[in-house]
C-alpha cells in the first residue's frame, strides 16, 4: 500500500509542475484549459493518497473497478462544504468541465485569482498531508500565476461573442467577483493588481504628478451608462451565498432550522415583489431564455430586514405570503 501512495503523491507533484509549466509558457494558448486538467488531476491523486494513508477506500461502494471522482474526495477529505479549498478547487472543476465545450484566453483574467489561491493551496496541503515541499521540485518564483491578458468590458466580450455565450462568460465572471468579495479569504482567491487613486494629502502617495493650469487638453467627469451586468452581478445562488456570509460575520442567527436557504429567498422574492423592481432585480432576456440577476442593495435590504428582527422574520413573510 505504501508503494502505491509514494507512486500516486510522485504523479500528482508531476501533473502540478505540468500545470504550472504549461500555464507559465508564453507561447501556449491552450495555457487555461491545460491548466486546469493537470492542476485537478495533482489535487485527485494528492487526496486519494491522502486517504489510502488514513485506510479509506477511494473507490465506489457498487463499483469496485472505478475509483471516487474528484468531487467525491473533496468531500471526504473536507465535509465541510464552506472549507474555502474545496469551494477554489470546485470552482477550478467546474472550469475543467466545461473547458470540452468553449473557453477563450478571456476567461484568464477571470480566473487567475483562483488558480494563484489554488497552488497555494496546494503547496500547503501536499506538506500537511505527505510532508512534501514543492520547491525542492520546483523554484519559488515560478510558482507565481500571472496573467497577460486586460479584462475586456462587458460591451467588448458581446461584440466578440453570440449572445449566449456573451451572457454565460459575464455571469461566470460575475459569479466569481461576488465569491471573492464575499469569501475575502485568499483560500478561495488571491488578487494582484495595481490601483492608481489621486489625493491631495502628498504624505499618502507613492508618486506624484502635476497639473498643468495652461494645457489645452480639458476633462470633465461625465456619468456612464449603467450596464446591468455590473450593477446586477448576483445570481440566485450567489444571492443565498452573500446573504449566509454576511449574517454569519454579524453573528446574526436567523430562526429558522436551515438558515438563509432558497426557500427563504423565494418567500423574499414574493413578499417585497423584487422581480418588478429595478433596483434589486434585472431581467435578462436571451431568445426564448429569461433570467434574473440581482443587484448589491438587494443584498443589503435582506440582511437589514433581518437584523429588526431575525427571530421572526421567516414566520412573517409566511404569514404574510399567505394573506395574499
Amino acid at each position: 500500500m505504501e508503494d502505491i501512495t509514494k507512486r500516486m503523491v510522485d504523479k500528482s507533484i508531476e501533473a502540478f509542475i505540468m500545470g504550472i509549466e504549461i500555464y507559465n509558457k508564453p507561447t501556449i494558448k491552450y495555457r487555461i484549459e491545460g491548466f486546469s486538467f493537470f492542476i485537478c488531476n495533482a489535487w485527485e491523486l494528492m487526496l486519494k493518497a491522502r486517504m489510502l494513508k488514513q485506510q479509506k477506500s477511494i473507490y465506489y461502494k457498487d463499483k469496485s473497478d472505478r475509483t471516487l471522482s474528484l468531487n467525491e474526495v473533496l468531500k471526504q477529505v473536507y465535509p465541510d462544504k464552506n472549507t474555502k479549498i474545496r469551494l477554489n478547487l470546485e470552482k477550478i472543476i467546474e472550469l475543467r468541465n466545461i473547458s470540452t465545450h468553449y473557453i477563450t484566453e478571456d476567461y484568464e483574467v477571470k480566473y487567475a485569482p483562483l488558480f494563484q489561491a489554488c497552488v497555494l493551496n496546494f503547496i500547503k496541503q501536499i506538506m500537511r498531508f505527505h510532508k512534501v515541499d514543492i520547491t525542492k521540485y520546483i523554484s519559488q518564483n515560478f510558482l507565481t500565476i500571472a496573467t497577460s491578458y486586460e479584462p475586456l468590458t462587458n460591451g467588448q466580450i458581446r461584440l466578440k461573442y453570440p449572445p449566449e455565450i456573451a451572457e454565460k462568460f459575464i455571469q461566470k465572471g460575475n459569479e466569481i467577483d461576488v465569491l471573492s468579495k464575499e469569501y475575502n479569504s485568499d483560500k478561495f482567491s488571491i488578487d494582484v493588481k495595481q490601483s492608481l487613486h489621486i489625493t491631495k494629502r502628498k504624505s499618502e502617495a507613492d508618486f506624484t504628478i502635476a497639473i498643468d493650469k495652461n494645457s489645452k487638453n480639458h476633462a470633465s467627469i461625465i456619468k456612464d451608462f449603467k450596464d446591468p451586468s455590473d450593477t446586477h452581478k448576483y445570481s440566485y445562488k450567489s444571492v443565498i451565498t452573500a446573504v449566509q456570509e454576511r449574517l454569519k460575520k454579524e453573528k446574526i442567527v436567523l430562526s429558522y432550522e436551515k438558515g438563509f436557504n432558497s426557500y427563504v429567498l423565494n418567500l423574499v422574492i414574493d413578499f417585497y415583489h423584487i422581480k418588478i423592481d429595478k433596483k434589486y432585480a434585472y431581467q435578462h432576456v436571451i431568445g426564448n431564455q429569461h433570467s434574473y440577476t440581482y443587484s448589491e442593495q438587494f443584498i443589503e435590504f435582506i440582511v437589514n430586514e433581518i437584523k429588526k428582527d431575525p427571530k421572526n422574520y421567516v414566520a412573517s413573510l409566511k404569514k404574510g405570503n399567505k394573506k395574499r
